[in-house]
């Protein structure tokens, strides 16, 4: 069954002077305050797009990691990932990079690190970035 997420945002003012609010539509979850200095420079307790891309591959990449491994018989007990997504104020977003730690028995350092680099290219929101260089650290806790 495919599914839609939809989420807005509305902006008043210019770009630089100018403030926002994110609101997570679909699920409900909140409204996050957005401006172009929380997104260029220091958050100060707002959100960027770049934060909220990288929650979305971090959850879509732990997903398919633990989906992997399971599918491989060596289902993960834990995953935590951590994913960095670098803007450059001109330029755009220049690169993800994902960090993940494993617990997952019975499966050996390079199998594992097989298995994320895997998932980092085949999770669906990997996919929607195509053209983004996204960079993987894997190890096993």
């Amino acid at each position: 069954m495919a599914t839609t997420r939809t989420a807005q945002t509305e902006w008043e003012g210019d770009l630089l002077k100018g403030t926002g609010e994110i609101t997570l539509d679909s699920s409900g979850v909140g409204h996050f305050p957005v401006t172009w200095a929380s997104r260029a420079e220091e958050a100060n307790g707002k959100t960027s797009p770049e934060e909220l891309i990288a929650g979305a591959i971090s959850s879509c990449f732990s997903m398919a990691l633990s989906n992997s491994l399971a599918k491989a018989g060596t289902p993960s007990t834990l995953l935590t990932t951590k994913a960095a997504v670098s803007f450059q104020p001109g330029t755009g977003i220049t690169g993800i990079h994902l960090t993940v730690e494993g617990q997952v028995s019975g499966i050996d350092e390079d199998t594992f690190r097989e298995a994320a680099e895997e998932a980092s290219v085949n999770c669906p929101v990997s996919q929607a970035l195509t053209g983004t260089t996204i960079s993987l650290t894997s190890a096993l806790a």
